[in-house]
């Protein structure tokens, strides 16, 4: 059976024009001159699977009338259409609820894509909640389905990332290993070690908007170059933004170079106000930074990266993260003997085991 489209459009030319390729498609279309007369239809009883909606319209907006239907019809699948090319706009109905939005004037071709696509999304919501009700054992495996996607996604945005800068491959994953460990040493909450997780995954993907020329600069940054670089922290969360809802995830991409004592990037947070993953990720990134070849030097040691995180402990770091990264180095490269006696101080529990990676890696959402 088709799909039930209604199509909402105070200009008739373009309601005919989108009703016309619709049912050209095999949609079944119901054209509404206007925002009150598709609410009436939906107060009548009417079904559809897709509402696609001008925004701007006489007297009832499109914006009005997506707060309205979705109290009617949750799974109704909605597109939303303006001329006016407003990100506000859009982000604002997709919190809503809608699943797409494009703007005039539209290719018709890209317009039939996106019902396609707004109609599988609804496809798969409505399976998944056929699997909650009645078929558990199908839950569970659309969902590992989905955080495989998801995963897969982000694995995507890494290597886009490592292609481009040859000195960040295998960077954000061993960033992610160093900051979940010193998380579980600090006893931190199981949901903030996933989020610490993949936050650490994505920390830098704002690189992708960096220069290259910066990227891979065989001498030291200018002031210009390290105030251009030293902002990827908030194009990383400006990128991942529309596909994340986590603020927290968010939070500890876009602060993981603000510094303890308020002189980082890029909003100056001093102290707590910098979230606690946005902090321990702030350590790791040093750490691996400092022990990996970069462009312009050879790896460091990891006794002079430790050496170098104990010094800025206070200013640039979180005293209290700083401790348990002693003890994550003591645990994972124990050849650094003279730490011995500061680590068995602080953690009289010295041998005791450290997670293994591979357990969190499992245990993701």
């Amino acid at each position: 059976m088709p799909a039930s489209i209604l199509v909402v459009e105070d200009e008739p030319s373009v309601r005919e024009i989108l009703t016309w390729r619709l049912m050209e498609e095999g949609y079944h279309c119901q054209p509404a001159p206007n925002a009150q007369n598709a609410l009436d239809c939906f107060q009548n009883g009417q079904k559809f699977d897709l509402m696609m909606s001008d925004i701007r319209m006489p007297g009832m907006s499109g914006i009005d009338l997506l707060k309205k239907v979705r109290v009617l019809d949750p799974d109704l699948a909605v597109i939303m259409v303006t001329a006016v090319s407003d990100m506000s706009i859009a982000i604002e109905t997709l919190k809503m609820g809608a699943s797409d939005y494009i703007t005039k004037p539209f290719n018709l071709d890209e317009v039939c894509i996106a019902v396609e696509r707004a109609l599988e999304k609804r496809n798969l919501i409505l399976k998944n909640r056929e699997y909650q009700l009645f078929l558990e054992d199908k839950v569970e495996e659309q969902t590992v389905q989905i955080k495989n996607l998801y995963l897969d996604a982000i694995k995507s945005l890494v290597s886009a990332l490592e292609a481009k800068d040859k000195y960040t491959e295998g960077h954000s994953r061993r960033v992610t290993r160093y900051a979940v460990e010193i998380a579980r040493i600090m006893g931190i909450s199981r949901e903030q070690i996933q989020k610490v997780y993949l936050a650490g995954l994505l920390h830098d993907i704002g690189k992708i908007g960096v220069k290259e020329s910066v990227l891979n600069k065989p001498t030291s940054l200018d002031a210009e170059e390290f105030s251009h670089i030293y902002y990827h922290p908030a194009i990383s969360a400006k990128i991942l933004s529309p596909i994340l809802r986590d603020s927290d995830i968010l939070g500890y991409v876009k602060h993981h170079h603000e510094y303890w004592d308020g002189n980082g990037r890029p909003d100056g947070l001093k102290g707590e106000a910098t979230p606690i993953g946005a902090r321990i990720l702030s350590v790791a990134d040093a750490f691996d930074a400092i022990t990996s070849d970069r462009p312009y030097r050879s790896a460091r040691p990891v006794s002079y990266a430790v050496e170098e995180i104990q010094k800025c402990s206070g200013t640039q770091f979180d005293p209290d993260i700083v401790v348990a990264f002693l003890k994550f180095v003591e645990t994972f490269f124990p050849g650094v003997e003279y730490l011995r006696p500061v680590v068995e101080r602080v953690f009289p529990d010295l041998q005791a085991a450290t997670p293994n990676m591979d357990d969190i890696l499992q245990k993701q959402p």
